[in-house]
């Protein structure tokens, strides 16, 4: 016969056994569970920017969060445009969860077209305001400048102005090359002159420029790859471009243009990030932007061929990058080049395009 006390201590033992064998469920399931999350979470990123640039970021960010990150690129004559079209597009159904571009008058075109959500990342303090959107819509990296890239073989150090305007001269005859400006990088560059010098003044350079024998070419890349060759003596791209090309040795010299006291300056152009709205995985995309608005990405991109300027104070840059601050930029709003943009498309169509 089995004792009172005998059957109390089944009894309290059958209870740690209901408990333990509770407890391992609870584990395994909540392993499964945390593991299914794991493997499910994932960011999906429209990307401007070069991929040979960028990716490497994205792969790094992968790497070290588990976050799958699906990316998606444009080419290269059509980036930015194309992109800012499609997210457009989109925008009942948002595909993207974040967006990089490499330029700001298309997102801001995104932020008045109710495409992006605020999200302001943990760093923007440390960003110079004129480099961020005051509510939070888009954040500034990694900047780039719009220069001039010299064939070294065709024209000698001490005969290259350092003015845009002096381009018009004759010795330039026929050997200047510039981007399409409707897409790229070249149209807001022609909208910030657009937007110092004025309708006429700008207009009357344009056709100066024109009769001189600018060539349109398709990119910036393209721009650059005929002051390479020979074919051109000088053309207006960006300093990724530029540095692409010095760094592997080829026979050109970068200029920052307009750089004298009361020179209009150099336009800096900065990356953008931004958060999408209707963002199917927002967690992610505030963890991505926060990572790429970081001093370690400032300092892949400045590391790599593309040789961007951080906006970030203390981070570590070789020595062909320069301090944002040393140099003299354009004084321009970029909500003021984003509201000229068509005007200037449309100047430029009609003079350099026909």
């Amino acid at each position: 016969m089995t004792s009172k006390t005998g059957i109390a201590t089944l009894a309290c033992m059958n209870k740690g056994t209901v408990f333990v064998t509770l407890a391992v469920i609870f584990l395994v399931a909540s392993y499964f569970i945390s593991r299914t999350v794991r493997e499910n979470r994932t960011v999906v990123i429209y990307v401007s920017h070069d991929q040979d640039y960028s990716q490497p970021v994205l792969d790094a960010f992968e790497k070290e969060t588990g976050i799958t990150v699906k990316a998606v690129y444009d080419t290269e004559a059509s980036k930015t445009v194309g992109l800012t079209n499609r997210l457009i597009a989109e925008k009942g159904n948002p595909q993207a969860d974040v967006f990089w571009n490499n330029e700001v008058t298309r997102t801001i075109q995104l932020k008045r077209e109710g495409v992006l959500e605020p999200y302001i990342p943990q760093r923007s303090n440390r960003i110079d305001p004129i480099h961020k959107d005051a509510e939070g819509y888009w954040t500034g990296f990694a900047a780039r400048a719009r220069v001039l890239v010299v064939n070294k073989n065709l024209v000698a150090e001490p005969n290259v102005s350092q003015s845009l305007e002096s381009l018009t001269n004759i010795q330039f005859k026929n050997k200047v090359t510039i981007a399409d400006p409707r897409f790229g990088t070249t149209g807001p560059h022609l909208a910030a002159l657009y937007t110092i010098w004025g309708e006429e003044k700008f207009t009357t350079y344009l056709q100066h420029m024109k009769n001189n024998g600018i060539y349109i070419a398709q990119s910036n890349g393209n721009t650059r790859d005929m002051v390479v060759s020979g074919e051109m003596m000088v053309g207006f791209t960006d300093t990724d471009d530029a540095n692409d090309a010095i760094s592997e040795g080829k026979p050109v010299r970068m200029i920052y243009p307009d750089q004298d006291e009361g020179a209009i300056g150099t336009l800096i152009i900065p990356n953008t990030i931004m958060l999408i709205a209707g963002t199917k995985h927002k967690t992610e995309a505030m963890q991505l932007i926060d990572y790429i608005i970081s001093p370690e990405t400032e300092s892949k991109l400045a590391h790599g061929k593309s040789a961007q300027m951080p906006l970030l104070s203390d981070v570590d840059v070789p020595d062909n990058v320069p301090a944002i601050e040393t140099i003299r930029a354009m004084a321009v709003s970029w909500e003021d080049v984003y509201t000229n943009l068509p005007k200037v498309l449309d100047i430029a169509e009609s003079v350099l395009l026909q």
